[in-house]
């Protein structure tokens, strides 16, 4: 786990993570070119996810396709949250989304006038 929490701690890497949850299969030329650092930054940073479990990696051709794997996540979530407390951090979850959005609601209107 504590390679699952290193991989995570760097922004960068969670954009990744984002990107291949987007988009499974993407290749690593075309993760590289959603990322304003070089290629070899990326495919380090992807060594580290790899390492981590976070991704999977299947050559197809000259092509490395990468899918993100959230079984180590479920792990750290199965080991720390229980049902009771992951039912009540989904309700407040919710109610945070709910009041972001009416927020935004109310902003739109107001600009409106």
């Amino acid at each position: 786990m504590t390679a699952v929490f290193h991989a995570m701690a760097h922004e960068t890497r969670r954009r990744i993570m984002d990107v291949l949850k987007a988009r499974p299969g993407i290749g690593v030329g075309e993760v590289a070119g959603e990322f304003d650092v070089s290629r070899i930054a990326v495919m380090n940073h992807l060594a580290v996810l790899e390492q981590a479990g976070l991704v999977v990696s299947e050559k197809e051709g000259r092509v490395r396709r990468l899918y993100l794997n959230v079984a180590p996540i479920q792990m750290i979530n199965d080991r720390w949250l229980d049902d009771f407390s992951g039912h009540w951090a989904k309700r407040l979850t919710g109610i945070k989304y709910a009041a972001e959005a009416a927020f935004e609601t109310a902003k739109k209107k107001g600009q409106g006038q």
